[in-house]
């Protein structure tokens, strides 16, 4: 059974910044592109980061380009995005979404709150 867990969220004040962690058990995860979505109450889930299974090609949406990174560590068999100069519009559930070919997996997402 595949179990995709998301951990690191929590309330932050706007400017400031979070790390979140995926990791996978049922799966290798370093088989894997990893998204990252996001969805906030009454919106659509948006995609906010894209990495490679090597770690090389990674994408960003307009809305968080310069502001978050994701990246893997194939060997600790995690995926990270890390999250600065963060925005309350950055508030919402954080998923992590390994896919490969027809194959894709869900977390249960960590909550990111940004507010003073």
């Amino acid at each position: 059974q595949v179990q995709v867990v998301e951990s690191g969220g929590g309330l932050v004040q706007p400017g400031g910044s979070l790390r979140l962690s995926c990791a996978a058990s049922g799966i290798t995860l370093s088989d894997y592109f990893v998204n990252w979505y996001r969805q906030a109450p009454g919106l659509q889930r948006e995609r906010v980061a894209t990495i490679s299974k090597d770690g090389t090609f990674t994408y960003y949406p307009d809305s968080v380009k310069g502001r978050f990174t994701v990246s893997r560590d194939n060997t600790k068999k995690t995926v990270s995005l890390q999250m600065n100069s963060l925005k309350s519009e950055d508030t919402a559930v954080y998923y992590c979404n390994p896919f490969q070919s027809t194959y894709t997996y869900w977390g249960q997402g960590t909550q990111v709150t940004v507010s003073s």
